[in-house]
């Protein structure tokens, strides 16, 4: 937005499909749902010779762990929630309503329940009371609202009391708005706040009311229920374990890297897996991976959606984790990790697998075959293939009788696999076959080949004329 009194921000990162927003006005700055490491908002503060005035979270998020008590203790800038939020540790707990001065503009409290109860939204108003901006965090969404299922329990309310809760609030306090009000949400495509989030990033009240289905003209609130709730999948385990470190308090993070990125060496790796549940985490490209690695490991490639992919696979954000990757990333798997909350973080192995190797170590591999050799081995066989995509994916297009497993859920379906039956697994490119390759042979499985290239690859080849389906099937 170009105007001489303020300046926004969006600060995007695209593995968490998140937005922060750094808003800066007359020599103060406030910052919207700030990521966990601060030292990018200090330099930024620095820079513009600014003053951070206020810290402002537009809800306890599930999906990462926010900036706010780091930030806080860095700057003394108070941070402020929405009514009915109570964390475990002071903030300003602002009333429906209230307004925040940040140089010449003003930021107007909208208490929007339903994502959660302490939803809210920030209004920007200019120097001349005009409504510019809504950073509508998880409430409204391009394309798409907060889904209303994630603290059910918390809240001890249903689902359907929570959307109602969300009608409400989008029609009595967003609907309201001018139509050139623009809108900032804290999340796009890819996350899991939502289930049909936009690519883009920004938006006006105007557009949405014409594009966005949950804020079609004359819905009933019964309509808006069944639409929002439907299709809903289940929220990756370790959400619930981030709500509680935003609302309870966290570590450091500067303790959580400066601990990620202890280098041990063969024997002091060796000594940790004996005397701990450490899981160990291999970062490395699927190609590199599948040629050797140090048995147990897990392959979630930091060139890929890392953060979420920990958090979805991994149940219990207290895990002791091991990795490793290569020197130079070190530092990138440390500090994403830890935005999902994944703090109990042991090391990494000296040199990585190459040192491990080079000790004569025992390894591993993985039996990563092309396409063409899926294509000539099929067609002698009657193979068992299973697609590791999403099911949304699969039903699109997919290898004629495949089995949709998704990855996500392999924990849920893995010991319906026989050990004994060959089978091939694949996904789109190859990134989630080769994480699922792993926890099967972490648990055991050998008798597999992981298909490089995975879909994509399988298309290029002649199956593609004779062993695919573009309709949806039976699921599995």
């Amino acid at each position: 937005m170009i105007n001489p009194n303020f300046k926004i921000e969006q600060i995007y990162t695209g593995c968490l499909a998140q937005g922060a927003y750094y808003i800066t006005s007359n020599g103060e700055a406030a910052i919207i749902d700030p990521l966990r490491e601060t030292q990018p908002y200090i330099e930024r503060l620095n820079r513009d010779h600014v003053i951070l005035k206020y810290i402002f979270e537009t809800h306890f998020h599930a999906d990462f762990v926010s900036g706010h008590i780091d930030l806080n203790q860095k700057t003394a800038a108070p941070i402020v929630y929405g009514p009915t939020a109570k964390p475990a540790f002071k903030c300003i707990e602002a009333v429906d309503g209230q307004e925040f001065l940040i140089g010449s503009i003003t930021l107007k409290v909208l208490h929007t329940p339903g994502h959660t109860l302490e939803s809210t939204c920030y209004l920007l108003i200019d120097e001349n009371g005009k409504n510019q901006a809504l950073f509508s965090g998880d409430t409204l969404f391009i394309g798409d609202v907060g889904r209303p299922d994630l603290v059910q329990k918390i809240a001890s309310m249903t689902q359907d009391d929570l959307a109602t809760l969300l009608f409400h609030s989008l029609r009595n306090k967003i609907m309201t708005l001018e139509d050139d009000v623009l809108v900032y949400p804290a999340h796009g495509a890819g996350s899991a706040c939502g289930k049909n989030m936009s690519k883009e990033t920004v938006s006006t009240i105007g557009n949405q009311k014409l594009n966005n289905y949950a804020l079609r003209a004359n819905m009933t609130v019964q309509e808006f229920i069944d639409e929002v709730t439907s299709g809903l999948l289940p929220p990756p385990e370790y959400f619930g374990g981030n709500v509680a470190m935003n609302k309870l308090g966290y570590d450091n993070f500067d303790n959580v890297f400066n601990n990620g990125m202890t280098l041990l060496t063969i024997d002091a790796f060796k000594s940790i897996l004996e005397a701990t549940d450490a899981l160990i985490i291999d970062t490395r490209d699927a190609s590199i991976f599948c040629q050797g690695f140090i048995p147990q490991s897990i392959n979630i490639g930091i060139n890929g959606d890392f953060a979420p992919w920990v958090g979805t696979l991994i149940k219990d954000v207290k895990q002791p984790i091991l990795f490793v990757s290569e020197p130079n990333k070190m530092a990138e798997v440390v500090t994403r990790v830890s935005r999902v909350g994944f703090d109990n973080i042991l090391g990494h192995v000296s040199g990585g697998f190459e040192a491990w190797k080079a000790a004569g170590n025992h390894f591993e591999v993985i039996n990563r075959i092309s396409a063409s050799q899926f294509e000539a081995e099929i067609d002698t066989n009657a193979p068992k293939i299973i697609d590791v995509r999403k099911l949304t994916e699969y039903e699109a297009q997919h290898v004629n009788n495949a089995l949709s497993k998704p990855l996500a859920y392999i924990n849920d379906w893995i010991s319906e696999i026989d050990k004994k039956e060959k089978f091939y697994i694949h996904c789109a490119g190859g990134y989630r076959s080769m994480a699922a390759a792993s926890i099967l042979a972490a648990r055991g499985y050998q008798n597999f080949s992981e298909i490089a290239g995975g879909f994509k690859a399988i298309l290029d080849t002649k199956v593609s004329t004779t062993q695919f389906v573009c309709q949806s099937t039976p699921k599995n």
